[in-house]
């Protein structure tokens, strides 16, 4: 073999090796697992980054997203248990655990689980009444979970969520149950204004009791006040007597005229203070009066003293002249 072909060797033998390393190499991008298969047998199962096969023995099977994916549930009718015909549509959403099961325990993982989907929404749905149908979403979507997600274990997947997005009774239905509601809320109207009307009367009741005792206690205390005023009245009148009485009884004539001249002036005082009267005339004359009233603040000056003279002469008022005008 002379240079010239043993340079052709060397080259061919170059190519053959970055053609065997460029088939070999392997990149898996991120949330993607690759499945290896060699002389059309699974082998392994190649994670995100570099990896390297055998080349022209080994070769890349499926790539598989790992990645948490959404299947939207085509709009399906279901029957309940009450015989009413809804239409649901839903979405299921799952995540492939298991790349080398999702590729060869079943044969198409999208469309076995739309079928495993539909199939037990209408099994679920069968199983409840309409009026449960559309109070209890939550409950139907665990119970989906939980059969969806026993029933893809082989497949390595997990189902992560199922969400009811909605669900359509029939239109006359639908119109019967916007006159129930209609109904339910008219009457929770009615029973509310009720309890309200109801509250304002015994608030107003309760108001209006208050009042009426409150009122009978003022009335209790002033009237207790005025019985305690007539009282200390009555007690100063009878003090006042028994001390002119009892100087009488030591022989001073004075305190009959004092007592008598008291009434005389307290009457006088009273008539021209009437209401009801325009004219008075009194029949008295000035000089008698004046003598009278200087006769009570010497009695009175004798009895009780500089103080009770003062107080009298401040508190007794006499017109000087026979007319008094009101």
């Amino acid at each position: 073999m002379d240079l010239s072909g043993f340079n052709v060797v060397v080259i061919g033998l170059v190519i053959v090796i970055v053609l065997a390393i460029a088939l070999g190499v392997r990149t898996v991008p991120q949330g993607y697992n690759y499945t290896v298969e060699r002389f059309g047998r699974y082998s392994r199962t190649l994670g995100a980054g570099l990896g390297l096969i055998w080349p022209w023995i080994d070769r890349i099977g499926h790539k598989v997203n790992v990645m948490e994916q959404v299947l939207d549930i085509p709009s399906q009718e279901a029957i309940t248990k009450d015989n009413a015909g809804v239409r649901i549509d839903a979405a299921a959403f799952f995540q492939v655990l298991d790349a080398a099961k999702a590729c060869y325990e079943v044969a198409s993982l999208s469309d076995a689980l739309m079928v495993l989907t539909m199939t037990n929404i209408r099994t679920v749905v069968g199983s409840m009444d309409l009026d449960q149908l559309l109070s209890h979403r939550d409950e139907i979507n665990e119970r989906l979970l939980r059969v969806m997600d026993a029933a893809a274990s082989p497949w390595g997947v997990k189902v992560t969520r199922i969400e009811i997005r909605d669900i359509l009774p029939p239109a006359d239905i639908a119109g019967a149950m916007n006159r129930q509601m209609k109904a339910e809320r008219e009457k929770r109207a009615a029973v509310l204004e009720a309890e309200g009307q109801r509250q304002a009367e015994i608030l107003k009741a309760e108001g209006q009791k208050q009042a009426q005792i409150l009122a009978a206690e003022g009335r209790k205390e002033a009237a207790l006040r005025d019985a305690e005023a007539r009282e200390r009245l009555a007690q100063a009148e009878a003090n006042a007597t028994a001390m002119v009485s009892e100087a009488i009884s030591r022989g001073d004539i004075q305190a009959a005229n004092f007592l008598i001249a008291e009434r005389y002036t307290d009457a006088l005082k009273a008539i021209a203070s009437s209401h009801n009267s325009k004219v008075v005339i009194v029949p008295i004359e000035a000089a008698s009066l004046a003598g009278t009233v200087g006769g009570i603040a010497q009695l009175t000056k004798a009895v009780f003293g500089e103080e009770a003279v003062a107080q009298r002469r401040g508190s007794s008022s006499v017109p000087a002249s026979g007319r008094t005008s009101v």
